[in-house]
C-alpha cells in the first residue's frame, strides 16, 4: 500500500471499527424528561419500561425510570391498602407527597449529570396542580431540558378489565394475595384517584395522549429524541404476547464449524424442522379456552418470521399455513382472511455478515488473520469483520424490527440465527448490549419469552436432544471462539461445553 502524506489524520473516537452514530447515542443532542400521567391500571409503567429499554438498548442513551410506586414500597412497604390512596386522608397524602419528592430529587440529580440522557417520572400525576409542582421543581432546580407529558387513558371497559388483571398479577403490591381480593383492592385504589383526576391540557405544555393504545394525540412535540420516543410509543400495547425464538436446524456449515455462508440443512436439521412444525401447530398456533365447563383447544392466529437465508427457510418449510376467516388484525381491524404462519422473510434477520471471513472456521481465521482473530477476542461487541459487520451494526439494523415486535399482538415464531437471537433475547430480557454476544442460543431449542410490565419470563424447550441426532462419523467441530479476559463472557457462557448444540454462526 503506497505511503500517504497525512500528518493530521481525521481520527474518530470509535477507532478502526467505526460504529454507526445512531447506535451509540451520538445523534441525539438534547436531554429529555417524560412525565407520565394516568390512572392506575392504564399501563403507564409498561409504557415507561418499554421506552427506557428501547432508547437505552438500541440508541445507547442512558435512560432511567423514577417510579414513585417503587419509592413508596421502599419507604412504607408494598402491601398498602386502597385507603392509603384516599385523598381526604391528610396523613397518607403527606406520605405519598414525600415519596414523590424523593423520586423527583433523584431525577433532578440524574439530569444534572453530563451527557444526553432520558428520565421518566412514573407516577399518576393526576391533577393539574401536581403536574405544575413537578414543572416548578424542575425550573427551580434549573433543569432546562425538554419536558413532555405522556398521558395514558383507558376508557374501554373490556380492555381496562384485562389490563387491571394483568397489572394486578405482576405488580409486587399484590404478591401472595388472593387474586380476587387483590382485584377488588386495586379497583378501590383506582376510584380514589378518579375522584380528583384531570386530563392534561394544551396550556400545560408538550404532551402525548395514548387513548386505549389505538388513538394518539400529539401536542407541541419537537426534537429528535422526543419524536423518536413518540414514534416508538405508537407501536406499544399492553396485551399479553409471546415470542418464540429458535435457530435454524443444523446446517451443513454448522457440521464442519464454518461461520456464515448460505448452506442448507443436514439430515439432522431437516428432522428438527419437522419437529418444529409439529410444535408450531400444537403449541404456538393453539389456544386453550373454556367452553361449557371444559378446556377446548382451538387454533389461534400466529406469525412466522425468518431471515432470507436458505437454512432458516428450510427450517420453516414444513409449518402448515391454515387460513382463518374473519379474524382481527393486530390493530383491531377485521380482516377477510388470515393465513397462519404466513412466511415473512426479513433481511433484518440475516445473520451477522463475516465479510472476508465468511465460510471460514475459527481455526482458519486464527491462522490466516491472526490480528483480526485477536481483535475480536478483545472486543466481540464492537469488532467488525473485514468488509463485514459487527454486533453493533446488526443492532442498528434490528432497531426497526423492535417496532414490529412491540406492535404485534399475535404470537411470533422467529426462525433466525445465533447472533440475531442474542440481540433480540438481550433486548427483551433487559440485558446490556455488552452481554449480548455471549448469550447461549443452542440449536434444536425454542426459547419462549413473555414480556410484562415488570420484566420478562423465559422458558427453554429442547425439541431434539443431542443423543437423538444422527451420527455421521465426523469429528465434532471447534465451535466457540475463546474470549480473552472477559468476565461477563465467562459468566454467560460457562455452561457452554457442547460443540454440536452450540455450533458457530458468526
Amino acid at each position: 500500500m503506497p505511503a500517504i502524506d497525512n500528518p493530521k489524520p481525521h481520527v474518530i473516537p470509535e477507532g478502526d471499527n467505526a460504529t454507526p452514530l445512531e447506535v451509540v447515542g451520538a445523534t441525539a443532542s438534547d436531554k429529555l424528561i417524560i412525565i407520565m400521567v394516568g390512572l392506575p391500571g392504564t399501563g403507564k409503567t409498561h409504557v415507561s419500561r418499554r421506552i427506557a429499554r428501547y432508547i437505552s438498548f438500541f440508541h445507547d442513551i442512558p435512560s432511567k425510570i423514577f417510579n414513585v410506586g417503587d419509592y413508596r414500597r421502599e419507604m412504607y412497604g408494598a402491601k398498602m391498602p386502597a385507603s392509603f390512596y384516599d385523598h381526604h386522608n391528610e396523613e397518607n397524602v403527606a406520605k405519598r407527597r414525600e415519596t414523590c419528592d424523593k423520586a423527583l430529587s433523584d431525577l433532578v440529580a440524574y439530569m444534572k449529570q453530563d451527557g444526553v440522557r432520558l428520565a421518566i417520572y412514573d407516577a399518576t400525576n393526576s391533577t393539574a396542580e401536581s403536574r405544575a409542582k413537578v414543572l416548578k421543581r424542575l425550573a427551580d432546580e434549573k433543569i432546562g431540558v425538554k419536558k413532555m407529558f405522556m398521558e395514558v387513558i383507558c376508557d374501554d371497559d373490556k380492555f381496562l378489565e384485562e389490563n387491571i388483571r394483568a397489572v394486578q398479577a405482576s405488580t409486587p403490591d399484590y404478591k401472595d394475595v388472593d387474586p380476587e381480593e387483590a382485584l377488588e383492592d386495586f379497583r378501590e385504589r383506582r376510584k380514589n384517584y378518579m375522584s380528583v383526576y384531570t386530563e392534561v391540557q394544551d396550556h400545560e405544555g408538550s404532551y402525548v395522549k395514548i387513548m386505549n393504545f389505538k388513538k394518539f394525540i400529539i401536542h407541541d412535540v419537537r426534537g429528535y429524541l422526543p419524536l423518536k420516543v413518540v414514534h416508538f410509543t405508537m407501536n406499544l400495547h399492553t396485551m399479553p404476547r409471546t415470542f418464540y425464538l429458535t435457530r435454524h436446524g443444523q446446517s451443513e456449515y454448522n457440521l464442519v464449524g464454518k461461520i456464515g455462508g448460505d448452506s442448507g440443512l443436514t439430515s439432522n436439521g431437516l428432522e428438527y424442522a419437522k419437529r418444529l412444525a409439529k410444535y408450531a401447530s400444537e403449541v404456538i398456533g393453539t389456544n386453550e379456552v373454556i367452553k361449557d365447563g371444559k378446556v377446548v383447544k382451538t387454533s389461534q392466529p400466529a406469525r412466522l418470521w425468518t431471515s432470507t437465508l436458505i437454512r432458516t427457510k428450510e427450517t420453516a418449510q414444513f409449518i402448515k399455513h391454515e387460513t382463518f376467516v374473519g379474524e382481527e388484525h393486530d390493530n383491531g381491524d377485521k380482516v377477510v382472511s388470515w393465513v397462519n404462519f404466513r412466511p415473512n422473510a426479513r433481511r433484518n434477520l440475516d445473520e451477522l455478515y463475516a465479510g472476508t471471513c465468511d465460510g471460514m472456521t475459527y481455526e482458519e481465521i486464527e491462522e490466516e488473520y491472526p490480528e483480526e482473530f485477536a481483535a475480536r477476542q478483545n472486543d466481540k461487541l464492537k469488532y467488525r469483520y473485514p468488509r463485514g459487520e459487527s454486533y453493533m451494526d446488526v443492532t442498528l439494523r434490528l432497531e426497526p424490527l423492535a417496532h414490529d415486535i412491540e406492535r404485534t399482538r399475535e404470537p411470533i415464531l422467529i426462525v433466525g440465527h445465533q447472533g440475531i437471537h442474542r440481540i433480540l433475547y438481550s433486548y427483551l430480557m433487559g440485558m446490556s448490549r455488552a452481554e449480548a454476544p455471549f448469550v447461549r442460543i443452542p440449536l434444536n431449542h425454542v426459547i419462549i419469552l413473555k414480556p410484562h410490565a415488570y420484566g420478562c419470563t423465559e422458558e427453554r424447550v429442547c425439541l431434539m436432544p443431542k443423543h437423538e441426532m444422527v451420527c455421521d462419523g465426523q469429528d465434532e467441530p471447534v465451535t466457540s471462539m475463546p474470549v480473552k479476559g472477559n468476565k461477563k463472557a465467562s459468566t454467560l457462557t460457562k455452561s457452554i461445553s457442547d460443540p454440536v448444540m452450540d455450533a458457530p454462526s458468526c
